[in-house]
């Protein structure tokens, strides 16, 4: 890698997307929300904007940053470097082969541009899920503290009863009677499909902001309300599988959202109605056998299943990643790695 790198910092709300980005997501196999348009979806929705950073060495990419933009009192301005609908991940991708002192260089371009870009008032970066064995943004002068872990379940299983199976004795036989319930209830109306044209997007986004409601605002989370607009593209696809419950008469209980990948696929959202509202108490954990029965069936390493609920997670055969919260003060921009 040369010196001479240059990053810049693209708005996909008004910015027409890079020619050569989509090529950049294809090779490095990133997840669905890198892609441009439901960036730009999902930034024109949201209070605070997530921004596409964008490093290259000569004229190809060799780094991304997602970038959420946010203003405070007083007219101060700081960054929060993360990926809004892929919690648990890094907001950082880079090109394969960039070895760490590359990284290193790629960072600081990026730390750089990105406080320019915010102006005057910008006070530093927060990077968040930050991985707790890739130490590429820390150093002196930048207080980090161990967060909520992200939870992957590696995929080491030739069926759902073999996953069953591995569970601990009074965890197997929990899921056991939870897929036995689901299955009996003559009410229930299941699917899981790619490409779902059959679903209402106002529907779905109303069930997931009153799911999270019901767990209360989550702390540092800036993140705006999943709007209608994003998951009706984000359904339709062939490589998101989604998984619904009804009750015979139409009325949807709950939904979760498989986004496939090559090695990878993340269950991405989740929402079902509480038992004293008409929900299921069992669904979860039938949604998440299917999901698992899924990512056997389509031959992927493992899957990601976000952050929150860890302890529940580990007992359904996750491992638990630890991850990382760290503040860059703007003296500091540009010598991440290095300080």
């Amino acid at each position: 890698m040369t010196a001479g790198l240059t990053a810049q910092v693209l708005d996909p709300r008004t910015e027409p997307e890079p020619a050569d980005w989509a090529g950049f997501v294809r090779a490095e196999r990133l997840h669905l929300p890198w892609e441009y348009r439901l960036m730009g979806i999902e930034s024109r929705a949201a209070t605070h904007p997530t921004l596409l950073a964008l490093v290259r060495d000569d004229e190809r990419i060799v780094a991304a940053f997602a970038v959420m933009l946010r203003r405070g009192r007083l007219g101060l301005r700081w960054l929060e470097v993360h990926q809004p609908w892929m919690a648990g991940f890094p907001g950082w991708v880079f090109a394969a082969g960039l070895d760490p002192a590359g990284r290193r260089r790629a960072v600081a371009a990026f730390e750089r541009a990105a406080c320019r870009y915010a102006g005057p008032a910008c006070v530093g970066l927060l990077y968040k899920h930050v991985p707790a064995d890739q130490p590429l943004v820390t150093g002196r002068g930048r207080p980090s503290r161990e967060t909520v872990a992200s939870a992957v379940l590696p995929n080491r299983f030739t069926s759902v009863q073999d996953w069953i199976g591995s569970l601990r004795r009074k965890r197997r036989s929990s899921v056991r009677g939870h897929l036995r319930r689901v299955a009996a209830d003559p009410d229930l109306v299941v699917r899981f499909e790619p490409q779902r044209y059959d679903l209402d997007a106002v529907q779905l986004a109303d069930r997931l902001y009153r799911h999270r409601a019901t767990f209360g605002s989550l702390r540092y989370d800036s993140r705006s309300p999943v709007c209608a607009e994003y998951l009706a593209a984000v359904v339709g696809r062939p490589d998101v599988h989604t998984i619904t419950y009804h009750d015979r008469a139409g009325r949807l209980l709950a939904f979760g959202i498989l986004l496939d990948h090559p090695t990878m696929p993340f269950f991405q959202h989740w929402a079902a109605l509480r038992p004293d509202d008409g929900g299921r108490r069992d669904l979860y954990f039938d949604a998440y056998a299917r999901a698992v029965g899924r990512i056997i069936e389509l031959d992927r390493e493992a899957m990601a299943v976000g952050r929150g609920m860890v302890e529940l997670k580990i007992a359904l055969g996750c491992t638990a990643q630890p991850r990382l919260v760290v503040v860059a003060p703007r003296p500091l921009a540009g010598l991440a790695g290095l300080a």
